[in-house]
């Protein structure tokens, strides 16, 4: 990095040396605890030195698995997206109100979660729904390895509680989708101008005024994949940077959709598709309880969990299982 002079490039390196130092330090204190081995062993062999020789080696022989297991992790293919910041998409789904109100529930939750990582989290596009929380939101949330901590969190999160419109106490079942799609930042994705059909609105506002009296908000249409994204910001520049932003994102995971399909049986050894047409959480509110039906696991901590600060454990779970899966398919794939 100091022969470095580009600032480019000294970026792409540090990055890269953030990656390579745990390997390097978890695979010199596996040699350093294998190189005690035979020095142990000759220590047996004195008198004076053998009882405490045998505690250490006891010792040894009971952390060198653990060091062995961490290198093999580490050494496991990855995610290349798993240090990449992230772009966070959450839609209201069956339900009407209740599951806009849900949406906002869940967003808040992430934007809790973030702010407790030291992530920085920046909306792109929002549409409110009419008795609070949000028709459709979408925000970036910038910082290390923020895709790996979230990328677990696509798919459709149901909820079971009774709604403040309830006047007899009953239960509703709502559902809202969340999507985590990795920021295309190192790679080249090629958006033709003849592509795009761009087209600007007057945004939508709350009264007063916050009500927009330009024609500031953006609409992009890529006509050959059919994705359209908005924003929906004050400044026209700023929401046509924020749209394409979001577009290379969708795209980006268009493709990262279509190899994984290509490497299906690959796939086996993930924690579930993470498609969104799949069911992956439950919240049910009476019983305080969070359900994530991937992995089987059920947590009477709701409360926590939606203020963000309970989050991690569900989170640390399933990336545990997903370890251990790639762990598993690499001592088989060696066998």
């Amino acid at each position: 990095m100091g022969a470095a002079a580009d600032g480019a490039e000294i970026v792409r390196l540090s990055k890269e040396h953030a990656e390579l130092r745990p390997v390097a330090d978890a695979v010199g204190a596996l040699a350093r605890a294998r190189a005690e081995l035979p020095e142990l062993e000759a220590m047996m062999r004195e008198p004076d030195m053998a009882a405490l020789a045998r505690e250490e080696l006891e010792g040894l022989n009971a952390r060198l698995p653990q060091l062995e297991r961490e290198v093999a992790l580490l050494l496991a293919p990855k995610d290349r997206d798993e240090n990449a910041s992230a772009i966070l998409e959450l839609r209201a789904g069956t339900g009407g109100d209740e599951a806009a109100l849900f949406a906002g529930d869940l967003f808040r939750m992430y934007q809790r979660y973030a702010q407790l990582q030291g992530w920085r989290v920046e909306i792109d596009s929002v549409s409110e729904g009419e008795m609070g929380g949000y028709k459709e939101i979408i925000a970036s949330i910038n910082g290390d390895g923020v895709f790996g901590r979230l990328k677990f969190e696509s798919g459709v999160h149901r909820v079971q509680r009774v709604p403040d419109t309830e006047t007899q106490g009953r239960i509703h079942t709502s559902a809202a989708t969340v999507a985590v799609l990795p920021e295309a930042e190192d790679v080249e994705i090629e958006i033709n101008d003849g592509d795009l059909r761009i087209d600007t609105y007057r945004a939508s506002g709350s009264g007063g005024q916050h009500v927009n009296k330009t024609d500031s908000a953006v609409r992009i249409t890529h006509l050959p994949s059919g994705i359209v994204v908005t924003s929906s910001e004050k400044s026209q520049h700023q929401n046509r940077a924020k749209a394409m932003k979001v577009l290379k994102a969708r795209l980006y995971d268009q493709q990262r959709t279509a190899l994984d399909t290509a490497r299906a049986d690959a796939r086996k050894s993930q924690v579930g598709s993470g498609d969104r047409s799949e069911r992956i959480r439950t919240y049910n509110f009476p019983q305080g309880r969070v359900t994530d039906h991937r992995i089987n696991l059920t947590l009477y901590n709701l409360p926590k969990i939606m203020e963000g600060d309970g989050l991690d454990e569900l989170v640390n779970a399933l990336i545990a299982e997903d370890q251990a899966a790639r762990l598993a398919a690499l001592e088989e794939e060696f066998a």
